[in-house]
């Protein structure tokens, strides 16, 4: 993933930026906050415009709204081929996986890659079959890593001139755990990763727990890329 030249004074899409602090918090994957953040870039056409804008979830999730939104707006064309890249702090849950199909499968010219930092609810057996429907559908689902955290850093957030080197670096082990998570997900295997809060002092721990089925179907080197083995 490219970077390109950050926030400016002159940057158009300045006024559509989220403040620093709420990208921190909002796409921290330690963090098990009840928001949810989307920020999307659309690439129309051979010319390669691209749109970038963000949106926080009210009533409706933020992938419905996007939907919403994206449909109704009068600039939408289907003859034209466009790309669309999603950086969300949650996974979609199931029902936004059925309407996100539904939207893919009436406007043939869309391809959706999605990035998210967190898993969202996925001990669920609905939420789990809706991200395994969506991969099988043709949509990419990749967990954030410090490349994509750099590249929204620099493309999404209104920071300041002397914070364009300080966008947040978090600990590597919660994104490899989500990835091997997801890996289990698309390979119909149990969950291998479970997460709490102790409210009392907001902190949240994981446990990594691996069947026979888990060490059998996934690569030892994604195993032992988690450090936790």
């Amino acid at each position: 993933m490219s970077w390109s030249t950050g926030s400016s004074a002159t940057d158009a899409t300045l006024r559509r930026r989220i403040e620093p602090w709420e990208f921190e918090v909002s796409f921290d994957p330690r963090e098990l906050r009840k928001e949810a953040y989307l920020l999307y870039e659309i690439t129309w056409g051979p010319k390669c415009n691209i749109w970038r804008h963000s949106s926080k979830n009210n009533n409706n999730h933020v992938e419905m709204n996007f939907i919403e939104k994206f449909t109704s707006e009068r600039y939408f064309c289907q003859s034209t081929r466009c790309s669309i890249t999603w950086f969300l702090s949650w996974s979609p849950c199931w029902e936004c996986c059925k309407a996100i199909r539904e939207f893919l499968s009436q406007h043939q010219n869309v391809t959706l890659l999605i990035y998210v930092s967190r898993l969202f609810q996925h001990m669920d057996p609905q939420n789990r079959q809706g991200l395994r429907d969506l991969v099988n559908s043709g949509v990419t689902i990749q967990i954030m890593t410090d490349p994509e955290y750099c590249y929204c850093w620099r493309n999404f957030v209104n920071y300041s001139p002397e914070q364009s080197a300080h966008w947040p670096r978090y600990p590597p082990v919660w994104m490899r755990l989500y990835a091997l998570e997801l890996l289990c997900i698309t390979l119909w295997l149990p969950t291998c990763l479970k997460i709490s809060r102790r409210h009392q002092k907001q902190l949240t721990f994981f446990t990594l727990t691996l069947q026979n089925c888990h060490y059998q179907r996934i690569p030892l080197h994604i195993l032992l890329a988690t450090g936790l083995i």
